[in-house]
């Protein structure tokens, strides 16, 4: 039995903890649909040409880097109450050892003045890396 047997799945789009070895998906309580899934980014992502998108370290969320549990306030619960009604139907006053954040706010959205400079210098090293490397393949095929 592995140590991901006790863990409950919360989605069916994946699991709410990483993978670190192929064995994990074996090990993971899911559908064999999502796990031939998470099969498919793992193997994705050792490929060179897929590298930049770091499938291997998202297989869990089969590919998708954002949040997998989403949720609109007007149209839905509390994780508070979800949580609640779980613990009640496995039989548990409450649930062990959860933590919560009840004072969310919002403190803006992008880079900050010298992230935005570093993400602009990385841009312009990318290009020229493009650049040189295609003018290196013309060479290489005599053009």
């Amino acid at each position: 039995m592995s140590q991901f047997d006790t863990w409950p799945q919360l989605t069916g789009a994946g699991t709410d903890y990483r993978l670190k070895t192929w064995d994990d998906i074996g090990a993971a309580s899911v559908s064999g649909h999502v796990r031939a899934l998470m099969r498919t980014c793992w193997r994705l992502g050792g490929l060179p040409e897929y590298a930049p998108l770091h499938l291997r370290a998202w297989a869990h969320t089969l590919g998708y880097r954002g949040h997998i549990l989403t949720k609109s306030r007007a149209y839905s619960t509390t994780y508070a109450a979800l949580r609640a009604d779980r613990a009640e139907h496995v039989g548990q006053e409450a649930v062990p050892d959860a933590v919560t954040d009840v004072s969310w706010r919002y403190i803006g959205s992008g880079h900050t003045p010298g992230a935005a400079l570093l993400a602009a210098g990385i841009a312009e090293d990318l290009e020229q890396s493009r650049r040189i490397g295609a003018d290196a393949r013309r060479q290489a095929r005599g053009g």
